[in-house]
């Protein structure tokens, strides 16, 4: 994306001056390329990628994980001199990073442990209903498919006897950063068009052979990876991977699953600008078909980056 938006002989492109912070909540995971759609393997030598490929599909990687690993690599990455660029993806981590999180409790080993054996028994939906009734504002932010946000706001409940809701989100930028903000924005149109031809293009990748591959290695709808928008949609058609349908019914349940994935996508990049229009100092910067990012973002990047050298 980078190299699309500044060009590869731009004075003001990052090689040799600055490092990527993955800020994308899937990229993270293993063997999730083509449905995350990762920087490929040329752009992560041109440009070091942190926070790419560093767990399974069947580990949680939280928000507040997020911010404790990218906090670390920010002074890392400043102590070689060079500029931290946190890039993305997940509006929740962004924000995160930015204005930190809320001094919820810490957690309670137990009392998760009981709720995960409720969501064993009982179903997610059951423990997603409680939590409409007794946190209606968390549960609302919530994917009715999220066990691990469904359970953290259920157990802070249980042992505080207050929602998740009520614990302050900080609505000031954290202290310690110099931060420079910018949100690239395209027309809710040509954004849902590029969405469309985005997804187009990952089934001509081989998402659906990638998707088969992850339930081949064990991985289920159950894993914090597996919930990823471009992989949980398989699973409505394909519960066990796609294997023993004719070839005309493949064909048919593929083209379901991927007009599912444009609609849960164009929902997604709705939220997403959701989050980061609440972000204090943030840069909108429009963009239109073809064209390049504005000059006026360009001078601010590069005096940015300039006063850090």
């Amino acid at each position: 994306m980078l190299q699309k938006l500044f060009g590869a002989g731009s004075p003001y492109f990052f090689k040799d001056r600055a490092e990527i912070i993955n800020a994308d909540s899937m990229q993270v995971y293993k063997f999730m390329d083509i449905g995350t759609a990762k920087p490929d393997k040329d752009l992560q030598k041109e440009i070091p990628h942190h926070l790419v490929d560093v767990c399974t599909p069947d580990k949680q990687f939280s928000a507040s994980m997020f911010v404790e690993s990218a906090d670390k690599l920010c002074r890392e990455i400043y102590s070689r001199k060079k500029v931290p660029v946190v890039c993305g993806g997940t509006g929740f981590y962004i924000k995160a990073f930015l204005q930190g999180l809320p001094p919820t409790p810490t957690g309670n080993m137990e009392v998760r442990n009981q709720l995960q054996i409720r969501a064993e028994k009982e179903g997610l939906t059951v423990l997603y209903e409680e939590l409409c009734r007794i946190d209606a504002e968390s549960a609302k932010k919530i994917n009715p498919n999220d066990a691990y946000r469904i359970e953290r706001a259920l157990e802070v409940f249980i042992t505080t006897g207050k929602p998740l809701s009520s614990f302050a989100i900080p609505t000031e930028l954290r202290k310690g950063y110099e931060f420079c903000i910018i949100v690239l924005a395209r027309g809710r149109s040509e954004l849902y068009s590029r969405i469309d031809d985005r997804v187009d293009e990952m089934f001509s990748c081989g998402l659906p052979e990638e998707f088969n591959a992850l339930v081949q290695r064990g991985y289920t709808k159950e894993c914090p990876g597996m919930k990823a928008i471009g992989y949980r949609e398989f699973f409505n058609y394909f519960p066990n991977g796609i294997q023993d349908l004719s070839e005309e019914e493949t064909k048919h349940k593929l083209e379901l699953v991927k007009d599912l994935i444009k609609k849960n996508s164009r929902h997604y990049a709705k939220k997403q600008y959701t989050f980061m229009n609440g972000i204090p100092g943030a840069h909108f910067c429009p963009l239109t078909e073809g064209s390049e990012i504005s000059e006026s973002v360009i001078k601010k990047i590069s005096d940015f980056m300039a006063s850090d050298t």
